[in-house]
């Protein structure tokens, strides 16, 4: 029986959330270390198995993949979660990297002092609401099927439904005008894996806290 992927990481959200939803979403079981100490992170680096001295990493089919998106695309091809051809995964690339913009500004914020942090998840709200939720629900429109991409649930679904709940978290209300993407957000929450995923005590995180942010710091040393 093969490994199952080990995943190096901090204990929490951050850009290693997207590839436990991805791996989670196709039914595979993962491990994790979790790092508490600079130790830790200074062992990996002098083991060589950081390429850019950064995580997250993931031990995969006898690889250490560094690098989120070579790790998320690489997964997505490995589970058929990235469209049948070139003009799919272009289309699962261009959605993916949109909704990645508004999840990074979310991570950012969550290190930024009190008042620099409140304005900047507020303009993600704005910006989901004017800029990329309208898209969203454009594309829903125009297909006409359950998915974003072909008729086939894939790593834009995932992401697109992770980035949803995360701006949920931040304004409930924030799908009111977007009657297609609320559809969506049940329709992909009740698909068997991801449904697994959103119970209590899955390998899910939950939004960051002040202990999280303040290990971050002192193993990053930022």
């Amino acid at each position: 029986m093969a490994a199952k992927p080990k995943l190096y990481y901090f204990d929490g959200r951050g850009r290693m959330e997207s590839i436990r939803w991805l791996l989670a979403a196709a039914g595979v079981e993962f491990e994790e270390e979790f790092f508490e100490t600079r130790e830790q992170y200074e062992k990996l680096q002098k083991d060589g198995c950081l390429l850019f001295g950064q995580v997250p990493l993931v031990e995969i089919d006898g690889m250490a993949l560094t690098q989120t998106r070579a790790i998320l695309s690489y997964l997505a091809a490995k589970y058929n979660l990235y469209g049948k051809d070139l003009k799919e995964r272009v289309r699962i690339d261009m959605y993916t990297d949109g909704t990645l913009d508004l999840m990074t500004m979310i991570m950012g914020g969550v290190f930024k002092p009190p008042v620099e942090k409140e304005e900047t998840l507020a303009s993600v709200v704005k910006s989901a609401k004017t800029r990329y939720f309208p898209v969203f629900e454009k594309i829903l429109k125009d297909h006409g099927e359950d998915f974003l991409v072909g008729n086939k649930f894939s790593w834009a679904d995932i992401q697109l439904l992770e980035t949803i709940l995360m701006v949920e978290e931040l304004d409930a209300s924030v799908l009111s005008d977007f009657p297609l993407l609320k559809a969506f957000k049940t329709r992909i929450s009740n698909i068997p894996t991801i449904k697994k995923f959103l119970q209590p005590g899955s390998q899910r995180k939950p939004p960051p806290d002040s202990h999280y942010v303040a290990l971050v710091r002192k193993i990053l040393q930022f």
